[in-house]
């Protein structure tokens, strides 16, 4: 195929705009390894497209394989190093309200910006045993290839949902924001019961103000920094949820 393809054009403008991802149901991921964990997590893979000597990954299910012409898929990637291999896959659809009355634990992720610190977050919530990961208005999109990329599959295998806070709130859930300066120190504070996270904008943080906000937990630290980044602290306080939860 060539670049000028119907469907190569089509990679492209899944790969490069969310609102085509949001319209039609689907996202392109790249790379042996990540089509290989989107299997495994059963998202259906509608079709795989190869760079000349790349070969595509067994579905188990007879999945259309489309060639690339040499030098397509440098073209269509935004990596500096393509792999050759493209699959469009169809995102699982989710209903948020159902997703959070099961759940009793979950990871807010709220007005993040920044690609890669989603997509962390995305990873050590699903590291983490958390049941859901919430992305509310104003987050980045995370079905972005960066995001997806960043999340090293664990977006297939966590359910992502967009909600609100006040959402969480009234599926029952404790909501638990994160600050640098105030609240209980996380190592202090009881985790128990069910319970929503909730990871501010790297710039602007939690607003203070929220109402469906119940406690405030901060990570005490040394040294001269102000605070973590926020994919990192994320980190520290999924795992710390999971330290103090029963098995």
């Amino acid at each position: 195929m060539s670049f000028t393809n119907p469907r190569v054009q089509r990679l492209r403008r899944l790969l490069g705009r969310r609102s085509s991802r949001s319209e039609e149901g689907a996202l392109v991921i790249e790379g042996p390894v990540m089509v290989a964990e989107a299997i495994a997590a059963g998202w259906a893979v509608e079709a795989q497209f190869t760079a000349p000597g790349v070969e595509p990954v067994t579905t188990g299910a007879a999945t259309p394989v489309a060639r690339l012409a040499p030098g397509v898929a440098e073209r269509v990637s935004d990596l500096e190093s393509p792999t050759g291999l493209f699959a469009v896959v169809a995102r699982p659809s989710r209903d948020a309200a159902a997703t959070l009355a099961a759940a009793s634990f979950v990871v807010v992720a709220d007005r993040i910006a920044e690609p890669g610190n989603l997509g962390t977050i995305i990873r050590s919530a699903e590291a983490a045993g958390a049941d859901a990961v919430v992305v509310t208005p104003g987050t980045v999109d995370e079905t972005n290839p960066k995001v997806v990329r960043a999340s090293a599959g664990a977006l297939f295998h966590v359910p992502v949902v967009p909600a609100g806070l006040a959402d969480v709130a009234a599926a029952g859930l404790r909501v638990i924001a994160t600050s640098s300066h105030r609240g209980v120190a996380h190592t202090a504070f009881d985790w128990s019961g069910r319970v929503a996270v909730v990871a501010g904008n790297e710039a602007a943080g939690v607003d203070p103000a929220e109402p469906a906000i119940t406690d405030w937990v901060r990570i005490e630290h040394h040294g001269r920094a102000e605070s973590l980044n926020v994919a990192m602290a994320t980190t520290v306080l999924c795992f710390e949820v999971a330290r103090d939860r029963p098995d």
